[in-house]
């Protein structure tokens, strides 16, 4: 779908879903896991959604996934102290009352924090019924990133063998996995891939079926960014509601009601005409309460309310009362246990007394005694009165009305008219309340609405102009071209033919017009060019992990074995069509002693050789 849709109709209101996670139940291994050889584990640990399921050998290799989930991780409180452990994933539900407290092992796409991603490990285990005692005994194929630093993988390896006790892993980029499930089979092929995600965006040239690693670009941009953008928007647009415009219902707002402009500018001036923008702008209704405290309330309502608070009020006096009343009480018979000792005649225990309640004289004792009995017996004549005033607050709970019997001895006296209004004074209001009710002045559910205009275009443009944002980097036709230059033109129409689309951020309609529309102006009159986008973009990844692990079962030239990770150090990688370009560290060679011993021989003789011509 284009940028310009079908027009909506004019009252274009969506509901936020604000969806919440359903916990992953923990699956039973069955027949699944179970073969002549073992069947394979694949893990596709994006740092928005880490998706896991077994690769299953025959003509159905079985379902989507069986676990996706989002790859954070939040530690309770309590902790080692008994309280709620770690929890992860689809276990958290709602992630904004918990935003505070999330944590993820990765460092935009890259894992660098192994201890958080042990966690999702065990998750993901725990949820697909690994039988195994002790270990995971069943080969990894693992996503890991463009170009991943050898550090990072170290640190994985080493989790997996070491912690896991994994008999063999195999390391793959996600978008060459998602591009080796679409292509046809047995078949080699060169192109250009490019992948946006949560964090990147990466423009990967492939070719004759392999990835060319030195000329792989990255943009630091992706969903997670665009994101952030809208929310920064709509903040300033809408600031009665910053609480409300939250991260999750930006990512909504993202997934289900942006797109990509064929034209940016030319998308703009559309949204100048009103026509266009009433019928084209997404009202977002955020949730409210349509009561309305105070303004809504009859006279008996409100009087009753009243009756509450005082009812209220007077419960809470009266434990205050109860509460002083005991501590005086408790004090007055400390001081009338001293006393007595001064009339049975313990002079040594009541002098210590005396010095205990910081008193100098008997008499001292005797006036304190005398105020603290008045105070006692007062405070319980106040408490008699308010619990009798209470039990009569409760059982006659109807307004007071005046006794005429009363009234009518003042009625004689009365000699103007005037007078009868201090007797009526407090009723003629009662009267007229219900009558100037206060109603709502505005449309609460309308003031409780997002109008997201150009916001639908603006936050997704990000990944073709950085600048929008302020980050000083080049968008994703101008690193397109700048890639493409670096080949001779024959290459370079060889990868265009084939410019493969993937990535969760290239599902925005209009994405794929978009690029088309950039390599017609970057490239020459009358060639030819061929985008595809991927048949899911989300979760082709995972697929073509799948297809790639039971096409190599047998391959042992793809998997690392433990022995292997042992000789040769946790960085090492087995290239295949779907991963890295190994590189290992290259150090300095050591030169041996014989060597040394040599090189400082002779410069001895040249220094003294030098010191005898001076001499």
């Amino acid at each position: 779908m284009a940028a310009a849709s079908a027009p909506g109709p004019p009252t274009n209101v969506f509901p936020f879903r604000d969806a919440r996670a359903a916990p992953d139940q923990v699956l039973e291994a069955g027949p699944v896991a179970h073969g002549p050889l073992p069947v394979p584990l694949v893990l596709d640990n994006g740092s928005f959604q880490a998706r896991a399921g077994w690769a299953c050998p025959g003509p159905d290799p079985g379902p989507e996934p069986r676990l996706q989930f989002r790859a954070v991780c939040a530690r309770g409180r309590g902790g080692a102290r008994g309280g709620a452990g770690p929890q992860v994933g689809n276990a958290l539900g709602s992630l904004e009352p918990l935003r505070w407290m999330l944590r993820s092992p990765f460092d935009r796409n890259v894992p660098v924090n192994l201890e958080l991603q042990e966690l999702l490990l065990d998750y993901s285990f725990q949820h697909l019924g690994v039988s195994s005692q002790g270990c995971v005994d069943h080969p990894i194929v693992l996503t890991e990133a463009v170009c991943n630093p050898l550090y990072s993988r170290q640190m994985m390896s080493e989790l997996l063998f070491e912690c896991y006790g994994i008999p063999t892993v195999a390391y793959g980029i996600d978008s060459l996995f998602s591009f080796y499930h679409n292509k046809p089979k047995n078949l080699i092929s060169s192109g250009l891939i490019i992948s946006s995600g949560y964090q990147c965006t990466h423009i990967l040239p492939i070719l004759e079926g392999r990835l060319d690693a030195k000329n792989c670009k990255r943009i630091n941009l992706g969903g997670s960014q665009a994101a952030g953008y809208l929310q920064r928007l709509l903040q300033l647009k809408y600031p009665g509601h910053l609480a409300a415009i939250t991260l999750s219902r930006m990512e909504e707002i993202l997934h289900e009601h942006s797109y990509i402009a064929e034209d940016y500018v030319e998308e703009l001036q559309k949204w100048r005409c009103p026509d266009y923008y009433e019928n084209n702008v997404h009202k977002m209704q955020l949730p409210f309460s349509s009561k309305l405290l105070g303004s809504t309330l009859t006279s008996e309502e409100k009087q009753e309310r009243r009756q509450q608070q005082l009812r209220r009020l007077q419960e809470l006096n009266a434990r205050r009362r109860e509460e002083k009343l005991q501590l005086d009480q408790e004090r007055l018979d400390r001081l009338l246990y001293v006393q007595e000792l001064l009339e049975d005649g313990q002079m040594d225990q009541f002098h210590k007394a005396l010095i205990e309640l910081n008193m100098d004289s008997p008499e001292e004792l005797q006036s304190y005694i005398q105020k603290l009995s008045a105070t006692v017996e007062q405070a319980k004549q106040k408490i008699l009165q308010a619990e009798v005033s209470l039990e009569v607050d409760v059982v006659d709970s109807k307004p007071e009305t005046p006794d005429l019997g009363q009234l009518e001895p003042s009625l004689e006296d009365v000699e103007n008219i005037n007078d009868f209004e201090p007797l009526f004074s407090e009723e003629t209001p009662e009267v007229e309340k219900p009558v100037t009710t206060v109603q709502p002045v505005f449309n609460l559910a309308a003031y409780h609405q997002l109008f997201v205009g150009t916001e639908r275009i603006r936050a997704p443009e990000i990944i073709f102009q950085p600048s929008l944002i302020g980050e000083e980097q080049a968008g994703v036709a101008e690193t397109l071209q700048y890639i493409l230059d670096r080949y001779p033109k024959d290459v370079q129409e060889l990868l265009v033919q084939n410019v493969f689309l993937t990535g969760g951020n290239m599902m925005y309609p209009g994405m794929k017009v978009r690029i088309e529309k950039e390599l017609l102006e970057m490239r020459p009159f009358q060639s030819s060019f061929q985008v595809q986008l991927a048949s899911n973009p989300v979760l082709d990844a995972w697929y073509g992990a799948r297809d790639w692990a039971l096409d190599h079962l047998d391959n042992e030239d793809v998997w690392i074995t433990r022995k292997e990770y042992e000789e040769k150090g946790g960085g090492y990688l087995k290239e295949h069509c779907a991963s890295n370009v190994y590189v290992p560290i290259r150090l300095p060679k050591q030169a041996s002693r014989s060597t040394e011993a040599q090189a400082s021989g002779k410069g001895s003789g040249a220094s003294g050789g030098g010191a005898g011509e001076q001499a």
